[in-house]
């Protein structure tokens, strides 16, 4: 039984350690945002606000449903222009067991 509980634990902890490089990849974008990528931020800002303002009681379904694909296409934009720090599954699991046990 041990040995399972041990095989168990290094399978999981070689997967969390692969999703961490990825997510460590991913994040080498840098944090400070060049004039154009604030600029795209900025539209993107404006255009989610009048939406927001918008009065959509009027509208029909199809609209209604153009919108909301709108808003989910300008928020995946405003993610990639703002980049981000990404943590997988894996890696707030091991922090939160090292907490418990350092605790």
């Amino acid at each position: 039984m041990k040995k399972f509980i041990y095989t168990l634990a290094l399978i999981f902890s070689l997967g969390v350690s692969f999703n961490t490089v990825q997510a460590a990849e991913k994040a080498k974008n840098p944090t400070e945002l060049t004039s154009e990528q604030s600029l795209k931020l900025e539209k993107i800002k404006t255009r989610v606000e009048e939406i927001r303002d918008m009065d959509k009681s009027n509208l029909t379904k199809a609209e209604r449903k153009a919108l909301r694909s709108e808003l989910r296409e300008l928020k995946g934009q405003a993610r990639a222009v703002s980049g981000g720090v990404y943590l997988s599954v894996g890696a707030i699991i091991i922090i939160i067991l090292l907490l418990i046990l350092i605790l």
